[in-house]
């Protein structure tokens, strides 16, 4: 039987494995890179309009359970 010296000649080397992994590295982080400035633009907006809505909902509660203390003179 022949051996198959194809086989023998084309063997995976830990450089290969590098290159390769860098360059899948490379297309995801560009893609990373794309969208984090539209997310941090989002999660700020929704960060403010959390922050408002807190405020005005704690504002309201406030006068809603106030006491109000009267004196008067004799």
């Amino acid at each position: 039987m022949a051996k198959n010296t194809a086989a023998a000649d084309t063997r995976i080397t830990p450089q290969d494995i590098e290159n390769k992994l860098k360059a899948l590295q490379g297309d995801v982080q560009g893609k990373v890179d794309d969208k984090k400035t539209t997310i941090a633009s989002v999660a700020a907006g929704g960060g403010l309009v959390l922050l408002l809505l807190m405020f005005l909902l704690g504002k309201r509660s406030g006068k809603k359970r106030s006491t109000v203390v009267e004196i008067r003179r004799i």
